[in-house]
């Protein structure tokens, strides 16, 4: 198993407030890794340290190391921009650009340069066939995305951001904002997906987690109590703690 990133001796800070807890923990490439845990117990804290989305927010410090293709993203020659390329994000609630369909997908390669329309029509093709969205969407790509349902939102979301062809989509609980069918959709796509990408989620569902994972991991309290094979997080848990939680003893 290679690792894409790995994670040693990481703590997080707001203010004098510690959020995370000594973290250490590989996350595989082409695996599923899955954040669980009750609410405001550090996981989309640690999810958003992993492309530093934490930099927008004041008076936070890191300490510890984040290695991702041999260098520490959190070192001066680390461009945080270039990392997010990278390692791309899609947040809770679908949140498409007020632009259509098109221009959305091809937003970060138009800031990048890329303006070859042959190149352009290609990707939005491509990308919305990955996410399963063309058959949908073909005849109104010109349109508004803000006119397609929630769920084809998040898709689109999904296809922003591989649109840039990062290694690791991070997501942040993809699916809380979407009915059942949506959800579905996603998680048949997520699956889908870590044929060529890395995918971390956060979730506050347990049988999400259980459904589309490889690897979980059960935060507590700013510290990861347990990270293992799914299988094993949810049929012979090592700690009693994950055992409370995922039986549904707290949380």
């Amino acid at each position: 198993m290679e690792a894409i990133l790995s994670v040693r001796n990481l703590n997080f800070y707001y203010g004098d407030n510690r959020a995370l807890k000594d973290i250490n923990m590989d996350i595989y490439k082409n695996n599923v890794t899955a954040f669980i845990g009750p609410s405001g117990c550090g996981k989309s804290t640690f999810l958003r340290t992993l492309n530093r989305m934490n930099d927008f927010i004041e008076n936070v410090k890191v300490e510890g190391s984040i290695i991702y293709e041999g260098k520490d993203i959190y070192s001066k020659e680390m461009e945080p921009v270039e990392l997010r390329r990278r390692i791309g994000m899609v947040f809770q609630k679908p949140n498409p650009f007020p632009k259509t369909i098109y221009e959305n997908i091809v937003y970060g390669l138009r800031k990048n340069g890329v303006n070859k329309k042959e190149i352009l029509d290609e990707v939005v093709e491509k990308t919305l066939k990955a996410v399963a969205l063309y058959d949908e969407v073909k005849d109104k790509i010109y349109k508004s995305a803000l006119e397609l349902s929630g769920g084809q939102q998040q898709r689109l979301c999904i296809a922003r951001a591989i649109a840039m062809q990062p290694d690791v989509v991070l997501m942040d609980e993809p699916t809380s904002a979407l009915d059942p069918i949506s959800t579905m959709k996603i998680e048949e796509l997520v699956l889908e997906l870590k044929k060529d990408y890395t995918i971390i989620i956060v979730t506050h569902s347990m049988q999400q987690a259980a459904r589309i994972s490889d690897y979980t991991a059960f935060f507590l309290n700013g510290e990861v109590i347990e990270y293992d094979e799914t299988s094993k997080i949810f049929s012979n848990p090592r700690d009693k703690r994950t055992e409370d939680y995922i039986t549904g003893r707290f949380g």
